[in-house]
């Protein structure tokens, strides 16, 4: 049996159906991300998971024990929120002990383990701090050192990042990483951010409307999207109705077809394409944008606009709007959809 068993989990407040028919299952050490929009319902699965919302059916089952029904507390289960949620009349060392003091750990073995995690997140020199004096980077860090030093077998992460500025963002998603792996703690993390979920995750749990609509490593994820939802919701795909694509690729389906932007090239003189390859089909610039290292183009065909991406290698490279050109789609990487 796996570590982490959900089995038809369903919650509702009032006649709202937060999450239905949650079905899944987490090896030991795995770090897997809930990942959806705003209102989808993963935070408050991640709160039923805890025992902080008690679902009106199914099971949650642990390391095999059955933990649907236990208080919060008695559930090993650490969590960190994004409001950080910490005392502010106590320091960070206080903090961090305060699980230690409900759990009753003599005392004698909190300055030890304090110590330990406090080495683990970078926060050395910071013990008598209150949170007043700690920027949001080392609040949340604090956080994090208070939900491990009780050596939980599940950590929650319920959008920690997400009041962070860009950096500091970064620095945090690899060292949560890091930490994880070394501890080889089972991780569930929630957010909205699809590069957070992308980098960080072993796998992903995609939400919509309280459903999980597709679970898979972040490749799969990418690559093989399952329905109009999920290709819309990762990476900026081009979603070609059924009639168009079977026009312009010669294709026989029934379904629409997603085409991400990087899988269309700007056809270039000179340069011999492989099979593979469409052939032309005469665009024009509506604009761009500029993403660092990538330029997203919007071109207009003939009967759809698309969004396509190109790598950045110089200046000169960038099209303005009005500027025609051909472009060629990688046949191998037009994936058919649901609806």
């Amino acid at each position: 049996m796996s570590y982490v068993c959900a089995q038809q989990l369903a919650k509702q407040f009032g006649e709202h159906t937060v999450f239905s028919h949650i079905d899944f299952q987490i090896e030991q050490g795995e770090f897997i991300t809930l990942l959806g929009p705003s209102g989808c319902g993963k935070s408050t699965l991640l709160r039923s998971l805890a025992g902080l919302h008690p679902v009106d059916s199914g099971k949650i089952i642990v390391d095999g024990q059955d933990i649907t029904h236990l208080a919060p507390q008695k559930r090993g289960i650490g969590m960190v929120f994004q409001s950080y949620a910490l005392f502010p009349n106590m320091t960070v060392e206080q903090n961090i002990a305060f699980g230690l003091k409900m759990q009753k750990v003599p005392a004698a073995e909190h300055t030890a383990a304090v110590k330990r995690v406090i080495e683990l997140v970078e926060l050395n020199g910071k013990e008598q701090d209150y949170p007043a004096q700690l920027s949001g980077g080392q609040r949340q860090r604090v956080a994090l050192a208070r939900a491990l030093v009780v050596q939980p077998r599940i950590l929650l992460l319920d959008e920690p990042l997400s009041a962070l500025d860009a950096k500091i963002r970064r620095h945090l998603r690899e060292q949560i990483r890091t930490i994880q792996k070394e501890l080889n703690l089972t991780t569930i993390f929630v957010t909205h951010d699809q590069e957070e979920a992308m980098t960080m995750s072993d796998r992903i749990f995609l939400m919509d409307s309280g459903k999980i609509v597709q679970q898979g490593r972040p490749e799969q994820i990418y690559n093989q999207p399952a329905n109009e939802f999920v290709a819309g919701f990762m990476g900026n795909y081009n979603l070609i109705d059924a009639p168009l694509a079977n026009r312009m690729f010669a294709l026989n389906t029934q379904m629409m077809v997603a085409v991400r932007p990087e899988s269309i090239y700007v056809k270039e003189a000179g340069r011999n394409y492989g099979p593979h390859i469409s052939s032309p089909h005469a665009a024009t610039v509506l604009d761009h944008q500029l993403l660092g290292n990538v330029i997203r183009y919007r071109v207009s065909l003939a009967e759809c606009e698309l969004t396509v991406d190109l790598l950045n290698r110089s200046s000169e490279r960038l099209m303005q709007r009005g500027t025609p050109l051909e472009l060629l789609f990688n046949l191998n990487e037009i994936q058919p959809v649901r609806a």
